[in-house]
């Protein structure tokens, strides 16, 4: 398994066994509240402006930041018909063990 698929796998549990805040601005207040436990970027998010905010955000609460190629990839992961430009996990669950795998 590559890296992007091990995230996509992690985002695939703690939607059935945690809670996920989906959105740019969701993910942005899961940081800024602490309650973020990683948050997953897309890559192909255009102007890129729109998540420049998180990666210092995340380095300046001490969350996990992961990135993946396709904002279309992370919305199917989330459980989404559309795509998405950035989750937060804010709740795990089961995805504990594929968090600590990831580092």
């Amino acid at each position: 398994m590559t890296k992007t698929e091990d995230v996509l796998e992690m985002i695939e549990i703690a939607r059935e066994t945690g809670k996920l805040k989906k959105g740019v601005n969701e993910a942005t207040k899961a940081v800024e509240r602490g309650a973020a436990k990683a948050v997953i970027v897309a890559e192909d998010v255009d102007p890129p402006e729109i998540v420049m905010n998180l990666e210092p955000l995340c380095d300046e609460k001490k969350i996990a930041i992961f990135r993946v190629p396709s904002k279309n990839e992370l919305g199917r992961a989330a459980g989404l018909d559309v795509s998405t430009a950035a989750i937060a996990i804010t709740d795990l669950g089961d995805a504990k063990k594929k968090m600590n795998e990831l580092g």
